[in-house]
């Protein structure tokens, strides 16, 4: 794993490649009757944005057009109609808005999301925490006044660089003049979240040039900054051999050089990505909600959604025909009111879920909320941890099991080792279009 620490970005379990066609479409009614989850998680996928991005292979398709904007919140609202009875017998605890690029949409369809979230699926926003995606382009104070009106705690931008000859090499179109003045409108407003995005590892970023990014991103003081090494995959217009600066991948000493920097301006370290100051404060008494994220209704095409059982989506896309083409479909149903494309969860995927959701946050997994509920024991079921723990990646004191300093720098490549094999042969067949 320390040979090869730049593996994959495994944000969820089991990835969308391992996906496929489900041998019988199941009725939503009957997916979420008994799913077991106290509190829900909606999340609205708006899988357009003003260009893409070179290192991007997200389902996100560049698109300004108003007119394909309305016709796509049109049938978001259609499917939030439909799937509103599914789902309304347990309260959401947490909403999102991601993409693709939210706040691209003109403010009436940005005012329309908040009204199909509150008016047709029942979300009581003083008791749930809200988050919407953003970028420098986009923010204006129309859209931010409408955030702001609907219970808004988070908004994350991301910026990747404050470097104009990086952000050209990756193709956004931004000036770093204007990643300030976004940032500084979005203080301005007093969000209790304001995220940064930044990425390491990009062609031509030395270390002085991403320290430099780094400074700047802490001058604004958000509560949060992610920072995301660079991936570059199939489809992306950035290509590997972009990442290496002389031939030299620099990305683990870009990361420990930023995990220095933002631990001594006062963030405190969540995972790998996450650092985050500890006085921010939302304020509001928000329902609790697990971080294995089961419960999660996505609204859109492209958005996923998870029940204990089975995670379900559209179908994948990366290349620009395919994504319109999946998109098309979408806008043209009637009906949304089945999954036929996802994956089933066997016991031992859920297992194996439930200790990828915990381990890579440095807030761990306590062995006895395994055994409470799976009634076995974890290292008996995940022999292989054994191995994290003789190789001081890992460490085990009063039954929490993390990620040391070490290991958390090493998430990426620990996350790819503990893929089932039957999820990891799922993935190496996808065919991405």
């Amino acid at each position: 794993m320390t040979a090869d620490p730049y593996r994959s970005y495994l944000y969820s379990y089991p990835h969308k490649t391992a996906y496929s066609e489900l041998d019988q479409p199941v009725l939503l009614s009957e997916l979420w009757r008994d799913e077991p989850a106290e509190t829900f998680f909606l999340y609205m996928h708006i899988p357009f944005c003003g260009a893409r991005c070179g290192f991007c292979n997200l389902f996100t398709l560049p698109d300004k057009r108003q007119s394909a904007h309305e016709q796509y919140v049109d049938a978001l609202e259609r499917q939030a109609r439909q799937w509103a009875p599914f789902v309304s017998h347990k309260p959401f605890a947490r909403f999102a808005i991601g993409g693709g690029t939210p706040t691209l949409l003109a403010p009436e369809l940005l005012e329309r999301l908040f009204h199909i979230a509150e008016q047709t699926m029942g979300l009581q926003p003083d008791q749930a925490s809200i988050s919407v995606e953003t970028s420098p382009e986009t923010v204006t104070e129309e859209r931010l006044h409408i955030l702001k009106e609907h219970g808004v705690d988070r908004v994350s931008m991301g910026v990747q660089s404050f470097v104009e000859a990086e952000a050209a090499a990756i193709y956004r179109p931004q000036m770093p003049t204007q990643a300030g003045r976004a940032a500084e409108l979005l203080k301005q407003y007093r969000f209790p979240i304001l995220n940064l995005d930044l990425i390491y590892g990009l062609p031509g970023q030395t270390l002085e040039s991403w320290q430099y990014s780094l400074r700047c991103a802490v001058s604004f003081q958000p509560e949060e900054i992610f920072i995301y090494p660079l991936y570059t995959r199939e489809h992306t217009i950035v290509k590997p051999e972009q990442i290496r600066e002389s031939g030299v991948d620099n990305r683990l000493a870009y990361y420990e050089a930023a995990r220095s920097c933002l631990l001594a301006k006062g963030y405190t370290q969540y995972s790998m990505r996450r650092f985050a100051r500890s006085d921010a404060f939302i304020g509001k008494k928000l329902l609790p909600y697990g971080c294995q994220e089961e419960g999660m209704v996505g609204l859109g095409c492209g958005a996923r959604s998870y029940t204990r059982n089975v995670h379900y989506a559209s179908r994948y896309g990366v290349s620009r025909s395919a994504t319109a083409s999946i998109i098309a479909d979408y806008v043209g149903a009637q009906r949304y009111d089945t999954a036929d494309y996802g994956f089933v969860l066997s016991k031992h995927e859920q297992k194996r879920r439930f200790l990828l959701k915990a381990i890579l946050h440095t807030e761990g997994l306590l062995a006895s909320e395994y055994t409470r509920r799976f009634g076995s024991d974890v290292l008996e079921d995940h022999p292989e941890l054994s191995l994290l723990l003789d190789s001081g990646l890992g460490h085990l004191q009063d039954g929490l099991l993390r990620l040391t300093e070490e290991g958390l720098g090493y998430s990426d490549a620990i996350g790819d080792w503990l893929i089932s094999s039957a999820v990891r042969q799922r993935m190496e067949g996808y065919v991405l279009a």
